[in-house]
């Protein structure tokens, strides 16, 4: 079966699964999901599952991206912080639906691998750095879109605090190696937030470089995992 074939028989898998916004997958159909794993992978780059992009991380199942881009809720107008940039699959559709993508990445040369892949597509809207994926990016919050691509064992104070007025955030949360929830944090007009819970999932730990709260040189999340 072609790449062209696979990728049809995704979005119509997507479909059947729940994912009804046509926007989300419309960018995943525009996003060459072969062009961000290794190329041993290219043919499985399109099945329901994790694929490994070195450095002992991987790239999330396609269902699973899908899941949380559709409950970030993307608006062409928002600016979006992603923490864990990984091979940079998931800022790539975020930049198909939102004005600018901010991205953090603890691992240096995936954050290279993936801003050379973003370049080649031409997707000029994301910016990137190197950094503690914990603190988020407080130079330019605050966000109306936050997503987290790894697990945190609880909700990141820091994060929420960068979330716009009726900003969205979505995060894995729960103990490594065990199944997290997967949830989503509204903050309405009056600055309280909500939370909704989007059900279990899977992903490896959110790594804190500075658990004391000390500024650190570099850190941010290891890639996603299955869910």
């Amino acid at each position: 079966m072609s790449l062209a074939a696979r990728k049809i028989r995704l979005i119509m898998q997507l479909r059947q699964a729940g994912v009804a916004d046509t926007a989300v997958l419309r960018a995943i159909e525009q996003t060459p999901r072969e062009h961000f794993v290794p190329e041993a992978f290219a043919d499985q780059a399109y099945e329901a599952t994790t694929l490994p992009i070195g450095h002992g991380q991987t790239l999330s199942a396609p269902d699973v991206v899908a899941r949380m881009t559709q409950a970030l809720r993307p608006d062409t107008r928002a600016k979006v912080l992603e923490v864990g940039s990984g091979s940079g699959y998931q800022a790539a559709v975020l930049a198909r639906l939102s004005r600018r993508v901010y991205t953090v990445e603890r691992d240096r040369t995936l954050l290279a691998g993936a801003q050379q892949r973003w370049q080649d597509l031409g997707l000029h809207n994301i910016t990137a750095q190197a950094g503690d994926g914990w603190r988020g990016w407080p130079g330019q919050a605050p966000f109306a879109r936050i997503i987290v691509t790894a697990a945190a064992a609880e909700i990141p104070a820091r994060l929420v605090d960068q979330l716009a007025e009726g900003g969205v955030l979505v995060v894995p949360v729960g103990a490594r190696n065990q199944v997290q929830e997967l949830l989503r944090i509204t903050r309405d007009a009056t600055g309280a937030t909500h939370e909704a819970s989007l059900g279990p999932v899977r992903f490896v730990p959110l790594i804190q470089d500075d658990p004391g709260g000390q500024p650190g040189r570099a850190a941010g999340p290891s890639g996603p995992s299955l869910a």
